[in-house]
């Protein structure tokens, strides 16, 4: 069994609140329920998930099934990664609390990718037409490399043992995410470069990654769009409730 952390400590002080007066993401509702929910329903349903924890305000834990682990968080998502790893003993999954559409095959297929288990941390990475053909209107940060042109998942596995030696340049590198020259030049000059000319391949991005943080890293290519369909802006959130088969207007 897996166990997984679901990260749901995010105030709604971004592009959100003028869409929901929730104090925080985790909460803004779609249909009638809080998008969390919508997570932990899938891995809940997952066979191969075993205890779930959400770290998270006080205000989330009522939401809660009772079978859930609540820790209350911090201020940084990196102390609230700090915090549920303290729980793990083997890999486990890693989900943000915004991706509602994700679905317990999702899951399931994320892990059969990661089957191996030999690296200390597995991240996703969907192609755009992937993304583009389920999704033709979402807006989402892209990379191109060599193999093709990706953007992030937020679902990840991770070998606990690795995560405190991860988390200062861990939070850096989450940080300059959106920001894609930045966190290039955060890399270094010559994958900058390669970047820029598209040259840069997927080995040679996760060579420098794991070399950063002194771990084995892994990107997969993930087949599933809903693992990065987060909601960050307000367009997001509407495309993902009509998706739902919710009316946003409804929905808040």
């Amino acid at each position: 069994m897996i166990d997984a952390l679901v990260l749901a400590g995010s105030v709604n002080n971004g592009q959100l609140k003028n869409l929901s007066p929730e104090p925080y993401e985790a909460l803004i509702k779609i249909g009638s329920i809080p998008m969390v929910l919508y997570v932990i329903r899938a891995l809940r349903s997952n066979r191969e998930v075993g205890r779930i924890v959400v770290v998270g305000p006080p205000g989330i834990k009522r939401e809660l099934p009772a079978d859930v682990i609540w820790l209350e968080s911090g201020l940084t998502m990196m102390e609230n990664i700090k915090k549920g790893n303290a729980l793990m003993d083997s890999h486990y999954l890693v989900a943000s609390s915004d991706i509602p559409l994700l679905t317990a095959g999702s899951v399931s297929g994320f892990l059969a990718l990661c089957k191996e288990l030999k690296d200390d941390v597995y991240f996703p990475l969907i192609p755009r037409e992937v993304v583009e053909k389920t999704f033709p209107r979402a807006q989402r940060t892209y990379v191109t490399f060599r193999e093709g042109v990706f953007t992030g998942g937020n679902l990840f596995l991770v070998n606990p043992q690795v995560v405190e030696q991860c988390l200062v340049i861990g939070q850096e590198l989450v940080d300059l995410r959106k920001r894609v020259i930045a966190l290039a030049r955060r890399v270094g000059l010559p994958l900058l470069i390669k970047l820029l000319l598209r040259l840069l391949t997927l080995q040679e991005a996760q060579e420098k990654v794991s070399q950063m943080l002194n771990i084995k890293g892994r990107a997969i290519i993930c087949p599933y769009p809903e693992v990065g369909m987060d909601i960050d802006k307000p367009a997001d959130l509407e495309i993902i409730c009509q998706a739902m088969g919710y009316d946003l207007r409804q929905s808040l």
